[in-house]
């Protein structure tokens, strides 16, 4: 076993993220350091929680795990693979197929039904047309959507078009999903039920990495990491499971 980040790796797993001393700077006067030397895996499974203060380099860390920006310096392993030697086309593939996005805007086509924005997700995927249909509403069966399939957006809930969201962020079963502030919009009971659900899709197996401010989400997690001025300080390990939960502590993941 190796540790990494502040994690004991499963016996004989290989971390979905693994990065070594990764730095991001932006080439302004004076320089900006986003990350400084960020070491840390992130297994199978696992649902990692990044908290830190506006500035702290939250985004720019979530913008390097998706393949949405390039790191500085330092190694950068995606299941394995070194995406730093992936030219734009390649990475972009990669992200396509192996990784999924839910943002605080839900970022749904108003003029089109809840089916047809979560098939749009394949548009970028080179996935067949074939059985797009299908996979859609499974996925929408997945979140609790199936009876929501043909309406629009602008009759669903904060929570509904979330959890649409989350339906097309499934398309092509990606190995991680990343989330920036996925709860920010929705009232208590709404922010719930999102959380409930991502908690099942890890339990599934699904890695998932979420960004948020609110301690009662970064709970949930199994594990979660505070970064301040780009580095990563306290690590430490969330509940696993839900605050009303009655499930024993052995029951949660390490």
């Amino acid at each position: 076993m190796t540790t990494l980040g502040g994690f004991t790796s499963p016996p004989g797993s290989t971390p979905v993220v693994e990065l070594r001393g990764v730095s991001r700077t932006f080439d302004r006067d004076p320089p900006v350091y986003a990350l400084r030397d960020v070491d840390l895996a992130i297994w199978p499974g696992e649902w990692l929680a990044i908290v830190g203060p506006s500035g702290s380099g939250k985004s720019t860390l979530l913008n390097v795990l998706g393949l949405l920006d390039r790191q500085t310096e330092g190694t950068y392993r995606f299941e394995g693979v070194d995406v730093n030697e992936l030219d734009d086309i390649r990475r972009a593939g990669l992200r396509g197929r192996r990784i999924g996005f839910i943002f605080q805007a839900f970022h749904l086509l108003p003029h089109r039904s809840v089916l047809e924005n979560v098939m749009l997700a394949e548009l970028y995927m080179g996935a067949p047309r074939r059985g797009r249909e299908q996979r859609a509403r499974a996925a929408l069966e997945r979140v609790g959507l199936g009876e929501r399939a043909d309406f629009l957006p602008t009759r669903l809930s904060g929570g509904q078009r979330q959890r649409a969201a989350i339906a097309r962020s499934l398309m092509g079963e990606p190995s991680l999903l990343l989330c920036d502030e996925p709860t920010g919009n929705l009232d208590t009971k709404s922010a719930a039920n999102v959380l409930d659900i991502l908690g099942q899709l890890s339990r599934e197996g699904l890695t998932l990495v979420v960004i948020t401010h609110d301690e009662h989400v970064a709970d949930r997690a199994d594990r979660r990491v505070r970064i301040v001025d780009g580095q990563l300080g306290e690590i430490s390990p969330g509940s696993g499971v839900p605050p009303e939960s009655t499930a024993t502590a052995g029951s949660a993941r390490p």
